[in-house]
């Protein structure tokens, strides 16, 4: 009996000892989320390659509410809609399908290549035109992503010249270029050259993932945090045909795709960085700033590198 009863004792402290699966588990800690909205500029954008005009916006939203995409947000540039064209209604198409419209200027100009008041007359005609839509959101996109380069006295007049009409930095967070790769493809099309529709598709997805991944790391070096990023896509036929693709391969890497403006909820949307050279995203000049060594920058955003990948993977050749 005294030998039994010292068995049972000696199970139930092998027992204590060793951690039970549960335990384990709730001691390693989960990893911090990955979080990112989309985000379209140009609209309404020229003719692509692949798609009549007037049928893209209806391809994308069928394809962002495939994808349970809830709201993704549209930069406009109203110069580009004239009363009584098949453009009229595009910024509306979008509007009607629960996302947000946000001013990318009036007629697109480069801030560093025209005056602070030039830039904000621009800023208003096209805030009179969204203002009352329905969808709109005081946020501008600069185009090109350009603050005013070198010019500081201009880059505080044009924030000034926001922030007393209480519009807000629509900035990207990501930017893998898509505006580049497809004018790759508009090329290959004037050259009657086949494309590798696949194999486009493959490319388009894996470069703005791994865009995401790597602003990430830069972000939480920068940061010590993962932001609510904010990707930039540009309103192309490539959007409208491969947007499911990419929403699929990001959720399986990890990310969560959530709304504009949760991505602009982020505390980072109040950071004014202090850089000599002010163009890029956001993610880019707070490295800058905090003098992170590099990289800052993705590689495939140098046109030479992506345009290398696109003659081999998509032409099936080398670049000249």
């Amino acid at each position: 009996m005294i030998l039994f009863r010292l068995l049972v004792i000696l199970v139930a402290l092998v027992g204590l000892a060793r951690p039970t699966p549960l335990a384990r588990d709730a001691a390693t800690p989960e990893p911090p989320p990955k979080r990112i909205a989309l985000s379209f500029d140009d609209v309404p954008r020229g003719a692509g390659a692949f798609l009549p005009l007037a049928e893209r916006p209806g391809r994308l939203i069928a394809a962002l509410r495939d994808a349970d995409v809830e709201q993704a947000v549209f930069f406009v540039n109203p110069a580009r809609i004239r009363a009584g064209d098949p453009l009229t209604d595009y910024a509306g198409a979008y509007a009607r399908a629960g996302h947000v419209l946000a001013d990318h200027t009036y007629s697109h100009p480069h801030l560093s290549s025209v005056s602070a008041d030039f830039y904000l007359a621009d800023i208003d005609k096209a805030e009179a035109w969204l203002r009352d839509r329905p969808g709109y959101r005081p946020w501008l996109r600069f185009p090109f992503l350009d603050e005013g380069g070198p010019d500081k006295a201009k880059r505080d007049a044009v924030r000034e010249g926001l922030k007393a009409r209480g519009i807000r930095h629509g900035y990207a967070t990501v930017d893998g270029s898509d505006w580049n790769l497809e004018q790759q493809t508009l090329l290959a099309k004037r050259a009657g050259r086949p494309m590798d529709m696949a194999a486009l598709r493959d490319l388009y997805v894996e470069t703005h993932v791994q865009s995401a991944d790597f602003a990430d790391a830069v972000a939480r070096r920068a940061l010590g945090r993962s932001p609510a990023h904010m990707l930039l896509l540009h309103e192309t036929d490539l959007a409208a045909l491969f947007i499911g693709d990419l929403v699929a391969a990001l959720r399986a890497d990890g990310w969560d795709i959530i709304t504009a403006d949760a991505a602009y909820a982020d505390p980072m949307a109040r950071h004014l960085p202090e850089v000599a050279w002010a163009a890029g995203t956001m993610v880019e000049m707070i490295a800058w700033e905090k003098k992170l060594p590099p990289p800052r920058w993705y590689d495939r955003n140098d046109e030479a590198v992506a345009n290398r990948l696109f003659a081999a993977r998509v032409l099936g050749t080398a670049p000249n």
